[in-house]
């Protein structure tokens, strides 16, 4: 994005246009500034809400890091398929012929051509009405209008203005939110600061290395690249075994060439290099740059991933293998933008922490949560020198968890919401919002906030969270990880709309590489567990601790509930005398109580 020239009043900006005889403004009711993943899923759902948007994209594609950055392997979220989350898989699966075939590389589940991915979306959003997306289009000049924003862009069409009530800030690394004057931070937080334990000792300035990716495929002749300036084959000796390999960096994770080659082996034959273990990783700190900075320090990045291109084709001897011809519209082969790990991280109206993630139920963020991620805390820092120093934050493993709303929300700073990467989150916290099926989630939480603001004529931190949470599970998505219901099941939302209130609390445990929570849906719940979740709701409940099962009849004397009401709420086996399961007092106490009834703060405290 083209860095924003100017912020002023806008009778300053009326005077000017009026003097030069500018054309009428085009009017939205939100506009995204960046088109990638989230800012790509903002769109969409604010088009859905009802909402008149645009999209402004710097580039000729939707999708960011998932199709112009090249990063199509997604991870985490694999069993947590819902929302747009869902539909993108949905779209891959019937492209390629079913889930398997994108089971093309072992570094995800999920794995298809960046082409591919640009279209899907780009499909996608030509569905919607509602939604306009202007490609090659870069914000000049964002100012303060009466009743919103006007937004000065340069595009094919020549200079246009753009009136808005809400802004989406969906850049890369947080370029409108600055500019606008929304406080953040950048590097890691000291542990003092946020609490984590495994945070540094003291804070430092250092983000996470970017990434140049490469697309590779095999032509079947030599098309070995001219050696590049200045390369070193020892900065990639040890990128797998081989016999060049002498000191490696993680001695652990020194894997086999084919391991290498086949980590992002993407459908059709092709190769994406996204390699961390001393390959294109790349340090570089570019989110205070200027434009002309920033066009250098990419230049450098795409240098050193050609140098490990080099590496490939003459010291591994796969000279065949060449950047794919078909993938990205560019010259050079290369994908549109780097792959940005880390942005600024604004100040929001919450800051979501480490132990929120590890002991949820100590707070009461959850209540607000509007997205879930289950992917472990995993930040690159090879890189960087001196990164031997840094905490070891290679998968780190949370519990899953549900991301509360206020971390979309800047503080100070009205008509703004803030996505992508540059959420109020902790540094620590930041190595698994990063990924990209949280991305589309906080993408499609945005579009809801901004769009159900507009509609209402308030502020989107006026928004109410039980509003925002009641159009994400109508879109199929989810507020809490649970995996025990689909998202089709006709069940989940009672499931969700319970959990996200803490009446009964979910189980975390990690098996293997994967972090799950469990509701626990079949198994049977205490009157004591019951009725204390039940008070903490709503005091006038009394509290009866009592170690027995709730059964059938607990409920039907608690809440006058009939066979024939059971059997219309979805249940079976109306037996009294035997013990309910978790999930059937869920969909008892949701039909009876109606716990969204009671609405929360952004901190999570019952309204």
């Amino acid at each position: 994005m083209k860095r924003i020239l100017n912020i002023t009043v806008a009778l300053v900006a009326m005077v000017v246009m009026v003097a030069c005889g500018s054309a009428t403004s085009e009017k939205y009711d939100v506009v995204i500034v960046g088109g990638g993943v989230s800012g790509t899923t903002a769109g969409i759902r604010s088009a859905r809400c009802g909402a008149k948007t645009l999209i402004v994209e710097q580039g000729p594609w939707l999708g960011g890091m998932l199709t112009s950055a090249g990063v199509s392997a997604t991870d985490g979220n694999y069993r947590l398929r819902g929302g747009m989350w869902g539909e993108l898989r949905d779209s891959l699966e019937a492209y390629y012929g079913g889930a398997q075939a994108l089971k093309t590389g072992w570094v995800s589940n999920l794995l298809f051509e960046p082409s591919v991915g640009a279209r899907i979306f780009s499909n996608m959003a030509e569905r919607e009405e509602n939604l306009t997306v202007k490609f090659d289009t870069e914000v000049a000049v964002i100012e303060r209008a009466e009743d919103g924003w006007r937004i000065t862009v340069d595009g094919a069409e020549g200079r246009q203005t753009v009136l808005c009530e809400v802004i989406i800030d969906g850049t890369e690394l947080g370029d409108v939110a600055a500019e606008l004057g929304v406080k953040y931070d950048i590097g890691m937080e000291s542990r003092h600061a946020t609490g984590e334990d495994i945070a540094p000792e003291e804070a430092n300035d250092i983000i996470q290395d970017l990434t140049m990716v490469m697309v590779l495929k095999d032509y079947g002749r030599d098309m070995t690249i001219e050696r590049p300036v200045d390369y070193d084959s020892t900065l990639f000796a040890c990128a797998c075994d081989n016999p060049i390999c002498r000191t490696p960096k993680e001695a652990n994770r020194l894997w086999s060439k084919q391991m290498m080659m086949t980590y992002g082996r993407l459908p059709n034959g092709k190769i994406m290099i996204n390699w961390p273990i001393e390959g294109n990783d790349y340090y570089v700190d570019m989110i205070e740059m200027n434009d002309e900075e920033r066009a250098e320090a990419v230049a450098r990045a795409k240098h050193h991933s050609l140098c490990f291109l080099y590496f490939i084709q003459k010291e591994l001897g796969l000279n065949t293998l060449y950047l794919a011809d078909d993938e990205f519209p560019t010259e050079d082969l290369m994908p549109l933008m780097p792959y940005h790990r880390e942005s600024r991280r604004t100040e929001g109206e919450v800051r979501f922490v480490l132990n929120h993630i590890t002991h949820p139920y100590d707070y009461t963020l959850y209540r607000t949560a509007i997205g879930v991620g289950d992917y472990p805390v995993d930040q690159h820092h090879t890189r960087y020198t001196g990164w031997e120093a840094l905490p070891n934050l290679y998968f780190h493993s949370v519990p899953s968890y549900g991301l509360p709303m206020g971390v979309l929300l800047p503080k100070e700073v009205d008509g703004l919401i803030v996505a992508e990467k540059s959420i109020s989150v902790s540094n620590i916290v930041n190595g698994s919002t990063r990924l990209q099926p949280v991305v589309m989630q906080i993408g499609e939480a945005a579009g809801i906030v901004a769009a159900l603001a507009v509609k209402q004529g308030i502020e989107p931190r006026e928004v109410a969270v039980r509003d925002v949470q009641r159009e994400v599970l109508a879109g199929g998505g989810y507020l809490l990880p649970f995996l025990d219901l689909p998202a089709t099941d006709p069940h989940f939302g009672a499931l969700q709309r319970v959990g996200v209130t803490g009446i009964m609390e979910s189980v975390g445990m990690t098996v293997g590489w994967e972090n799950q929570t469990w509701f626990r849906a079949d198994e049977p719940v205490t009157l004591d567990e019951l009725s204390r979740g039940l008070h903490m709701f709503d005091a006038e409940i009394p509290h009866i601790m009592e170690q027995r099962n709730v059964t059938i009849q607990d409920i039907i004397d608690h809440g006058s509930v009939t066979a024939a009401m059971w059997a219309e709420w979805g249940l079976e086996n109306f037996d009294p005398q035997r013990d309910a399961t978790r999930l059937e007092c869920a969909v008892a106490i949701d039909k009876i109580i109606n716990p969204f009834a009671k609405g929360v703060t952004l901190n999570g405290d019952f309204i």
